[in-house]
């Protein structure tokens, strides 16, 4: 591990943070500093992004690590394994209190889910990540890391599984959504709210996450995905999509549905036979916020639909990799894990 720390905060014994860097817009580069949207994600090296944050060292000791350099619309199963394994294996030394990892806006909501079910350690785990790059003008990414280290120092971050601190807020990583294309406030928690919020080194939570994570789920990333995919139910859908990944051998689809998880017909019996074959279906909606409920024994459930609740579709998918790899295969399995975590 690289360690980026001053000799002052080790004698004053101040946490150990240990700052995992995977690149993103947090670490990214224009050549115009009024552009943020021409720039190259995952550029800037992690101990240039810690150098542009004032104060860290009065905060906690830093040990910093670069485990990727990407744009996050490219993360991928095997850097999730990576990056879960990682995070386990740095939380299990007695030398680190706490993590943060810095990471692209795009998946950031995905990865901290799967990270929420997967780690297995009580310390805070905090994700950050900023929407403009680090040479634009009122780059936001700074102050985000701040706030992020900030909150993997306190004692309150103890316990409340993988959190986002993003624009002052502290979001479960369950319940955090990307709401925006541009703004700094670009991630909120659409149904409930946030946990709480941390500013000018003040944490302070509101709430709890009451759904079981990290050392009560019983997940575990793996180097052999399952593969799941997503289709969209919309105005004259065709059974293409499905029909294809079934014949490539698709283990599971979500479903990202109208409404309250509701299927155009044609598209909901494809899946009602890829369904008789085997292939696990869950039904999520596209609408947002809001929960997808069971719908009864005359309609989806009848067909061995899985409802997916709040999760949006692509949380739903990572819920649903993790399951068909732990071995639930079965209906009443995947619900019961759908409804429990």
């Amino acid at each position: 591990m690289n360690t980026s720390t001053s000799s002052s905060a080790a004698a004053r014994g101040l946490p150990r943070i240990a700052v995992l860097a995977t690149g993103g817009t947090i670490a990214g580069s224009a050549a115009d500093a009024a552009n943020t949207a021409g720039y190259q994600a995952g550029v800037i090296g992690v101990a240039q992004l810690l150098a542009a944050v004032p104060g860290l060292d009065a905060i906690a000791q830093i040990h910093a690590e670069q485990v990727a350099s990407i744009d996050s619309k490219d993360m991928s199963l095997a850097l999730w394994t990576t990056l879960a394994q990682r995070v386990n294996d740095v939380l299990a030394s007695d030398e680190i209190d706490g993590v943060v990892i810095t990471h692209g806006t795009d998946t950031l909501e995905e990865t901290a889910y799967l990270l929420h079910l997967t780690v297995k350690s009580a310390k805070p785990c905090i994700l950050t990540a900023a929407m403009r790059p680090a040479t634009a003008l009122s780059a936001d990414g700074p102050l985000n890391l701040l706030n992020a280290v900030t909150l993997a120092a306190s004692e309150a971050a103890t316990g409340q599984g993988v959190l986002v601190a993003f624009n002052n807020r502290i979001h479960c990583a369950r319940d955090v959504a990307k709401i925006s294309t541009y703004a700094v406030d670009a991630f909120q928690s659409p149904e409930i709210g946030a946990l709480g919020w941390v500013q000018d080194g003040r944490v302070e939570f509101q709430r709890r996450a009451l759904r079981p994570h990290t050392v009560d789920a019983p997940f575990s990333a793996t180097a052999q995905w399952p593969q799941v995919e997503i289709v969209t139910s919309y105005a004259g859908v065709s059974r293409a999509a499905v029909e294809a990944l079934v014949a490539a051998g698709v283990d599971g689809f979500v479903v990202a549905g109208t409404g309250n998880g509701s299927i155009h017909a044609g598209l909901q019996q494809s899946l009602a036979e890829a369904a008789a074959r085997g292939v696990a279906v869950v039904r999520a909606s596209r609408v947002g916020s809001g929960h997808v409920m069971h719908n009864g024994a005359a309609k989806d459930d009848a067909l061995g639909f899985v409802s997916a609740g709040s999760l949006s579709p692509y949380k739903a998918r990572v819920l649903l990799l993790l399951a068909l790899a732990a071995g639930a295969v079965d209906k009443e399995a995947l619900q019961n894990a759908f409804d429990t975590y």
